[in-house]
């Protein structure tokens, strides 16, 4: 089994954990039927319907980026700040990440829409046990860089995610194994539909610990203008 290994800073301590396995999960919303009606939204724009929702895709172990820069190919792929849960071998981590999407191949194909960019995630991340019993209190939020100005993109407590217990639930029905894997496991509603920029920062807030992980990265088109 193939595996790359990861330092994560936890609590101050750099701790590594191999990862050999790496899944986004889409359509999480907690409220059912603002997820279908934002289906049908994005169907209007040519992005076909996933074929079960929540929906599963598994993704390229390559793909995974703590450098701080992606390249990519066209002006139309983006970020969303996401929930990130990983699996050791006895514990279990959350950090925040960005599901970097293309989203013109999204109209073609979400799998390959996904596959073609890399995900990017921040190298802190918390133990679980340490917000388990205030999950719904976390933030998600991101800005994107357009021009040279930051621009606020998502804020939103992970409430409107589907609850951890349903994640793990879903995972298990899908026979994901748990152990050295990571998942995007969720976002939150954009503020004012999709951007495209040269940067993105994804935060995740915790305000009853008072601590916050935030990850920037840069977005270098290497080719195309579209």
């Amino acid at each position: 089994m193939t595996t790359l290994t990861f330092n994560l800073d936890i609590n101050g301590v750099q701790t590594p954990l191999d990862i050999a396995h790496v899944y986004c999960i889409g359509y999480t919303g907690r409220n059912k039927e603002k997820t279908l009606e934002h289906i049908k939204e994005l169907k209007e724009i040519g992005i076909p319907e996933p074929s079960e929702v929540p929906a599963l895709y598994p993704i390229r172990l390559t793909s995974l980026n703590q450098l701080g820069q992606m390249d990519v190919i066209g002006g139309k792929t983006s970020g969303e700040a996401e929930i990130v849960l990983l699996f050791g071998n006895d514990e279990t981590y959350i950090t925040v990440g960005s599901d970097h999407t293309d989203r013109g191949l999204e109209t073609v194909d979400i799998n390959k829409s996904k596959q073609v960019c890399d995900k990017p995630f921040a190298s802190e991340a918390w133990t679980l046990s340490d917000v388990k019993d205030h999950w719904d209190q976390l933030e998600l939020s991101s800005e994107i860089l357009i021009n040279g100005e930051w621009v606020s993109y998502q804020q939103h407590e992970i409430s409107a995610i589907i609850p951890y217990e349903e994640i793990v639930k879903y995972l298990e029905d899908h026979e994901v194994p748990f152990e050295n894997s990571i998942v995007f496991a969720g976002t939150v509603p954009l503020l004012d539909g999709f951007k495209f920029g040269e940067g993105f920062k994804m935060r995740l807030n915790d305000p009853i610990l008072n601590k916050t992980i935030v990850a920037t990265y840069t977005i270098n088109q290497i080719t195309g203008d579209e």
